[in-house]
């Protein structure tokens, strides 16, 4: 404790980084005050049906992301997340067009053009969801809408500020980052999911204790164990296994072991780190998206299942879908042809293996076995909530338990802690811990 105090005055002492820390403080206090902002004509004592709609399923997932503005028919009801799946379509654009690519290599101009196309995509996809979410909001909440004004009428207008509100939560994001402290667009969405924990927390004491078949104080320490274990998990899948030695890979491979305990290869186990799980979350909201434009239930079995994210179905198809972007992603993110030529050209090499083409080759082998635990690591993690939901947890705290949520919310902390970290060694402070990996002097480069 009385480190922490210490720290904590270090970090007072600081003016540029009070400065950010206060900043966004400010900036995530207006993003939580818009979330509770309804949509201009929306009576906020009628969303009753909306709210209970996305208490479960993955309609939770999705206000979860949003922080409860989808649940409230709030002007930053759709969130983020558009801005995120325009990112996800233009890292995958980045592979397969060569327009793309090309921007890619220009520096900080193509970065800044790859943005603006970034963007404009974000507000293409907002005017499809808009609606979307208008449509699901008049079948769940049709009454809601003041009188005298008719939905055809309200239509417009509403795209209009969704689409705004969307895009001003982007600007906040991006103000965050430049001003504050931390990526502003992972602090955003790391906000929203913490702003659903308190009550999720409450709610689960609450069923343990009163529940006849609850189970009591025993079964809720076994869900703050098994919490803990699978915190420490994604602790290690998001900071990931920064070498591997060249024994391991050589047992990989097949080929005898060589000498020298301090080889290294440049390999991580977790390189795709958390990304395979976003790409196949927005897969996975593919349904949700075509039943908000139609009644769920004259959706079909195979639709309605997808909807429930504790099915069998839907787990196993996510899964599936996880590994697959593992190997992908690992494929697109990692070249062993330019590994090999870079580790030539600094006169590096592998013992036993020839450099060049040899290397290349023996690199893809060893990269292609590592990557299939660190994929079934992965996919595991991301289901823990339908495996916690088998304990009977409820399931707004079940979210908390892996998944996407999990993995933002520790990605975000690490990286936030590492960036006060940096401010405070540089100012010759001691930093946040002690000891472990975000200390600065603890964290070797590879």
């Amino acid at each position: 404790m009385k480190k922490l105090i210490e720290t904590l005055k270090n970090i007072w002492k600081i003016e540029d980084l009070r400065q950010r820390i206060l900043i966004t403080l400010l900036f995530v206090a207006i993003y939580r005050f818009g979330s509770f902002v309804v949509l201009p004509g929306i009576n906020p004592s009628m969303l009753s049906q909306l709210q209970s709609q996305t208490a479960g399923g993955l309609m939770s997932l999705l206000d979860m992301f949003s922080g409860g503005a989808f649940s409230n028919a709030s002007i930053f009801a759709l969130g983020i997340m558009p801005y995120i799946s325009a990112s996800i379509v233009m890292q995958l654009l980045a592979v397969a067009v060569p327009y793309v690519q090309k921007m890619q290599r220009e520096g900080e101009s193509g970065r800044k053009k790859i943005s603006m196309y970034t963007r404009w995509l974000t507000v293409a996809i907002l005017l499809f969801q808009a609606p979307g979410y208008l449509m699901n909001l008049k079948m769940q909440a049709g009454a809601a809408l003041a009188t005298g004004i008719s939905w055809s009428v309200f239509m417009v207008p509403a795209v209009i500020i969704l689409s705004a509100g969307s895009m001003f939560i982007l600007w906040l994001g991006e103000r965050i980052t430049d001003k504050g402290i931390g990526n502003g667009i992972s602090l955003i969405i790391m906000i929203g999911i913490i702003a659903r924990l308190p009550q999720a927390f409450i709610q689960e004491v609450s069923s343990r204790f009163t529940a006849i078949t609850g189970g009591g104080l025993v079964m809720f320490l076994v869900e703050i164990i098994i919490l803990y274990a699978v915190v420490c998990a994604s602790i290690v899948l998001v900071q990931g296994v920064r070498k591997v030695p060249v024994q391991y890979a050589k047992r990989l491979v097949g080929n005898k072991q060589v000498g020298g305990a301090r080889q290294y290869i440049p390999l991580k186990l977790f390189a795709a780190n958390v990304m395979p799980i976003i790409f196949a979350q927005a897969l996975m909201f593919i349904p949700l998206t075509i039943v908000q434009y139609s009644a769920p239930e004259n959706a079909s079995w195979f639709v309605r299942t997808m909807l429930d994210h504790h099915s069998w179905t839907y787990n196993i198809i996510f899964a599936v879908l996880i590994i697959a972007f593992t190997y992908f992603y690992t494929a697109i993110t990692l070249n062993p042809t330019q590994m090999a030529e870079d580790m030539k050209r600094n006169n590096g090499f592998i013992p036993g293996v020839k450099p060049g083409k040899d290397t290349a080759e023996y690199i893809d082998t060893v990269m292609s076995r590592i990557t299939l635990p660190g994929s079934l690591f992965i996919a595991f993690i991301a289901i823990m909530p339908a495996l916690a939901g088998l304990l009977n947890v409820q399931d707004a705290f079940s979210q908390f338990f892996g998944g996407t949520s999990l993995l933002i919310l520790v990605g975000v902390v690490l990286d936030t802690l590492a960036q006060i970290e940096s401010h405070l060694l540089m100012r010759h402070y001691d930093g946040l811990l002690s000891s472990g990996r975000i200390h600065g002097r603890g964290m070797a480069a590879y």
